[in-house]
């Protein structure tokens, strides 16, 4: 299947995304998943090959989809089906989310299971708090009709906590999912140490949470995750090239 030079660099983008959930040690063997959307009104997207380690996903290798499941390269492996209902729920309605990332790691789930979730703690929370929405456990994510509630629950949010089950950050490019998840994640890491050193806690003022949203668009001077992303694409070439095959 011949692609235009625009899903090409999404393919190189979102297949190191892939190495680097593998390198940060977020992947859950081949359980978890990423996507990103082919610019069109068709609504596919590029998702993991089910079965493939993370660090062993190429731009080369991830499978195009349509909103029904369908493969668009019937030589192509078959895609996660639970993977799918996430990602073609929020694809499907979300014209803003180029990029959908989902991670069962042990600190993440662990404040999904968290009654109160993700706490103002760190100055990292601020930045998923002011735009965090929650989505209630339902089993594995196969059914149609769980889509509709998930579309609703994140609503214009760009980070969720699906209770019991992980997190989820949205982006309009790869590079912001990807800096999104790595700051919600982090400050999941954070709360989970402080919550265990039996000791009474500070929490930021809420009013500061309101002014967070302007403050990172100053830390990222503009350019959100693209500030960090060449950098990581570097890091990768030195450690990890085969990404881009």
């Amino acid at each position: 299947m011949r692609i235009s030079e625009e899903e090409r660099q999404l393919r190189v983008d979102l297949a190191a995304a892939y190495r680097l959930v593998a390198l940060h040690g977020w992947d859950d063997l081949i359980f978890t998943h990423l996507s990103a959307r082919i610019p069109g009104k068709d609504h596919h997207f590029l998702i993991n090959p089910y079965g493939m380690l993370f660090e062993e996903i190429t731009a080369s290798s991830l499978v195009r989809v349509d909103q029904d499941g369908n493969k668009l390269n019937d030589d192509d492996f078959d895609i996660n089906p639970a993977g799918f209902t996430i990602h073609s729920a929020i694809h499907a309605v979300r014209d803003d989310a180029t990029c959908v990332m989902h991670t069962h790691t042990v600190a993440g789930v662990a404040v999904s299971a968290q009654q109160d979730g993700l706490l103002p703690l760190s100055q990292q929370s601020l930045f998923p708090l002011a735009s965090l929405a929650y989505h209630d456990y339902e089993g594995v994510a196969l059914r149609e009709d769980e889509k509709a509630r998930l579309q609703a629950d994140l609503g214009d949010a760009n980070f969720m906590i699906l209770r019991n089950h992980g997190l989820l950050t949205v982006g309009s490019t790869i590079a912001d999912a990807f800096l999104g998840m790595f700051i919600l994640q982090r400050a999941c890491e954070i709360q989970i140490g402080a919550l265990s050193g039996n000791r009474p806690l500070t929490p930021i003022d809420d009013r500061i949470v309101s002014t967070i949203r302007e403050q990172a668009q100053q830390v990222t001077k503009g350019m959100g995750g693209m500030l960090a992303w060449p950098g990581l694409l570097r890091k990768l070439d030195r450690l990890d090239p085969g990404f881009r095959d």
